[in-house]
């Protein structure tokens, strides 16, 4: 799958995403250059968490029978010591619905696995890039 980025005419930095049918705009802040027309990359980066957590958890209930009614999650973050290494986001997800609290801690289990959080923390990501002329 191949997600594709452009720049938007007349935007100092503002990209234009496609993910497959979907469309939205990735920016820098005002401070970066930016005109804050949509999420940063750390931004997008730390959402992934969060979308991904909140996803797990749901479709885990769904298929355990478990009776979430509702989930809203946010993500923290403290970039503060990020150019010495470390990079620090603390997620918190609140659910509704008839749980008990041994639910809950299965819950909590569950979205410590979460694809992305996998990604961000056990995996080795290899990433090639090139700068190429315009055809």
């Amino acid at each position: 799958m191949a997600i594709e980025l452009r720049r938007i005419p007349g935007a100092p930095m503002a990209q234009a995403v496609s993910i497959r049918s979907h469309e939205l705009v990735a920016d820098g802040s005002v401070e970066e250059g930016g005109a804050d027309s949509g999420p940063s990359p750390h931004d997008l980066y730390d959402a992934a968490l969060g979308a991904c957590k909140a996803l797990t958890l749901l479709w885990y209930a769904r298929r355990k029978g478990l009776p979430v009614q509702d989930v809203q999650t946010v993500i923290e973050r403290d970039a503060s010591a990020e150019r010495s290494g470390t990079y620090r986001l603390a997620a918190r997800l609140q659910v509704s619905g008839d749980l008990t609290d041994a639910q809950i801690a299965e819950l909590e289990t569950v979205v410590h696995k979460c694809p992305v959080h996998k990604l961000m923390t056990a995996v080795t990501t290899e990433i090639s890039t090139s700068v190429e002329r315009m055809p």
